[in-house]
Formats: C-alpha cells, structure tokens, sequence
C-alpha cells in the first residue's frame, strides 16, 4: 500500500471517511460518536467537516450506489469489502458532491493495494463511462423502504425517501412570551407554532440573532410538541427523564413549571446546563439513570423522551438507516417498556405523563403506548387534540400523536416522532 508520505492531497481525509463508514456499517455505531476516532489525523475542522459529509452523503445514497457497483462487477462485492466501501466514496463524491473525477479517484486508491486497487480503479472507469448517475430522491435501504411502507403505507415510505434528498430546515424554540413575528422577521424565517420559527438549513446558528441572548434554542418542530402537551406549569412540579440536551427541560422551565432534569450522561448534562445558562432559564440537574431515579417524586408531571432506535431523525442523521434494524428496534422497545413502567411510579395521582420516541416503529410507540394502559388500569389516555398540536399536525383517532413521514413536507417536514400523553387516577 502506498505510504501516508506519498499519498495525494485530500486522501487523508477520504481516509477518514473510510473508517466512518466502516464504524457505522460494520460495528453499529452512531456516525457523530465515531468522528473523534476516525478523524484524529486531520487538523483541520473543514477537512474533518468533509469527512463527515462524505460519509454521510454515502449512507444516503448506500443503495444506488451499491446498485451501479454490483452492474459493474462480475461477481457481487462483499457487503463489507473494503473495495466495495472505497467504490461507494469515489462515486459519491463524482456523480454527488461535485468532485473531479480525477481526484476521486486518486483520493482512494492509496486506501487499496493489489488486485482491489485495480478493480476500484475499473468499476469506477466503468460506471462513468457508461453514464452512471444516481437517482434523486435517493432510494431507502430495502429492510427499512418495506418495514415503513407495512407500518405507515407506500406513500409514507415514498415521502420518507423524498425527505433525505434535501437539507432538512431548523427550527428554533423560543422563551414563552417572546414576540415570534418579530423574530420570524429578524431570522428571516416562518413561524409555525407558538414560539416557534423555521429557518432555512445552512445557516451558522451561533451567528444568528438571539443566539448569544439566549432567546431561542435548536429543536425539531416534533420534539417540541410532548412538552407543549404539558402545556402552562403555574409553578408545578416536572420531571423531564433522559432530558439531555435540555430542549424539553427550557421549554417547561419557560412554561412555569418547576423542572428537575435527568440523564445519566455527564457530558450530555453538561451541555444541558450550558444551555440553561445560555437562556437564563433554571432546572435542577441530575445525573443519574432514569430507571431508577426516584429523588422528589412524586411529581405533577412527567416527560420521558425514551431513548429508541432514533430512526425518526434519519433526514439528519441517515446512519439510522443502516444501525436499527429489527434486533436494536426490539431491544429498544423492551427497554421502554421499562421505563415507562418506573415513570408511571413518580407521576401524583390525577398527575401526567407525557412518553415520547424519536422513532418511526409502532413497536417502540403505539405498541408501547397500548401495552401500558392495558397493564395499569389507573392510567388512561388523555387525548391530544388538534388545537393543542402545530398547524400540519394531527392527532389518531385515540388522541395520540404519530408523526409520519410526510409530515409538513410541503414546509421542510418534521422528524418523526410518536407521543401519548396519560393521566393518572
């Protein structure tokens, strides 16, 4: 293999993206968690940043890409050949992300040596010269097209593929009471919510108007709707489980209520607090495991946002895709199941719980959801209604909330979610 000395400008950095992918696709890791590992020889931030956009770009696209490769090959790649991963980063940055052809290649093939070399080398001559393109939107991993398209219909499914071909928007939360048709001017964005506005993606958030002021925090239009379900404390008590990085924790603490906040990551906490600190907004902070923290209850209300395969943000993070499939999705729901359970414990009687998932599977939602009640009879649904929900949002026919894909998609969309709110007694 040719030495580090000698390989080409921006092969460091295709190296790096080589291990991301190999981190995501062989090992099951979250993509963000393997960026310190896979990118510790590159100096620079803006090669580190196309690392990541690289691979990235290559788990929205692992299908039609692979499907170029394999028309290419006589005989099937491994699923986890090297030679097929180094493929998938030179045609993504030729037929996607506007490189040279020249440097796409030449960027990888110090990442192969011998026989795998020569054929990285042909099948990506051979895919250009035959006119390869990739298709827009990008199609699904199959598993996952045909698991959403049983849960949620084939026209979910189609939406869901529209919606990784484009940035997704943010959306920004605001302090309650802050004059939103202002700000939507200021940020040139649109509100869609009270204290709520989407701005286009792309933008440099620290730079933006009331970042330094702490007026306003990152958070998906989805995630913010469980704790608007809690709507106005009026100095009552609330407990936000797994609650880092603290966009629920702001908004009930804006809201009125009194908030104690846990999680059992220091550095995830960490960031929580920075974020109140930011604000001007106050909770008391925990680190501990939400299944088994008991230290003030009972409470007037709980938020448990469950840990879950987190398959609702794959337009943000298409690793997803790839990491859950049916095993993490079923160990995820048992592990809900669990913490539901203890939640349900901490609530007052006559008090709410509010369960929420950033997760596009019934198991880890509605199944959940039906399995609880059915299971304590002092709890029931407390039906969500239309008025109490974001303009695109509706709730089912039992006052739960499914966010599907689609959703708002004439507006940028949403990530997807499932919430039910119960009451107790």
């Amino acid at each position: 293999m040719t030495s580090r000395q000698e390989d080409p400008a921006g092969t460091p950095t295709r190296r790096a993206a080589l291990r991301l992918l190999d981190a995501v696709l062989r090992r099951g890791l979250p993509l963000e968690a393997a960026m310190d590992a896979a990118c510790a020889e590159l100096d620079r931030g803006d090669d580190r940043a196309f690392a990541h956009a690289i691979a990235a770009e290559v788990l929205r696209r692992t299908s039609d890409l692979d499907a170029l490769i394999d028309a290419a090959t006589e005989r099937p790649l491994p699923a986890d050949a090297k030679a097929r991963m180094v493929l998938r980063i030179a045609l993504v940055q030729a037929l996607a992300m506007n490189t040279p052809q020249h440097a796409a290649i030449t960027t990888v093939l110090p990442l192969v040596d011998g026989g795998p070399r020569k054929l990285v080398h042909g099948v990506f001559a051979h895919v250009l010269r035959e006119g390869g393109t990739l298709p827009d939107p990008p199609h699904l991993p199959p598993a996952v097209a045909e698991r959403w398209a049983r849960s949620w219909g084939a026209q979910a499914a189609e939406a869901a593929r529209r919606s990784i071909a484009v940035p997704p928007p943010v959306d920004l939360s605001f302090k309650a009471g802050t004059d939103i048709a202002d700000w939507a001017g200021q940020l040139e964005g649109e509100s869609l919510a009270p204290d709520h506005v989407r701005i286009p993606a792309g933008r440099r958030i620290v730079d933006l108007p009331g970042y330094d002021d702490g007026v306003w925090w990152v958070q998906d239009i989805a995630a913010a709707i469980p704790a608007r379900l809690l709507g106005n404390g009026a100095g009552r008590r609330a407990l936000d489980l797994c609650a880092a990085p603290g966009g629920k924790t702001m908004q009930l603490a804006s809201a009125g209520w009194t908030v104690d906040a846990v999680d059992m990551s220091e550095a995830r906490m960490a960031r929580l607090s920075e974020n109140l600190e930011r604000t001007g907004l106050t909770a008391r902070t925990h680190v501990a495991d939400a299944g088994s923290f008991r230290e003030g209850a009972p409470y007037d209300a709980v938020l448990l946002d469950a840990p879950c395969s987190a398959t609702g943000i794959f337009r943000r993070h298409p690793d997803v895709l790839h990491r859950a499939g049916t095993r993490v999705i079923a160990d995820a729901a048992e592990a809900q199941a669990g913490l539901i359970g203890h939640a349900a414990e901490l609530v007052a009687t006559g008090g709410t719980l509010v369960y929420a998932v950033c997760s596009l599977e019934a198991d880890e939602g509605e199944q959940i959801a039906k399995a609880f009640v059915a299971a304590n009879k002092e709890w029931r649904i407390d039906p969500v209604t239309a008025d109490e929900l974001p303009q695109g949002f509706a709730p089912d026919k039992v006052g739960r909330v499914r966010v599907r894909p689609g959703t708002l998609a004439e507006k940028g969309g949403a990530d997807g979610f499932f919430i039910a709110r119960f009451r107790r007694g």
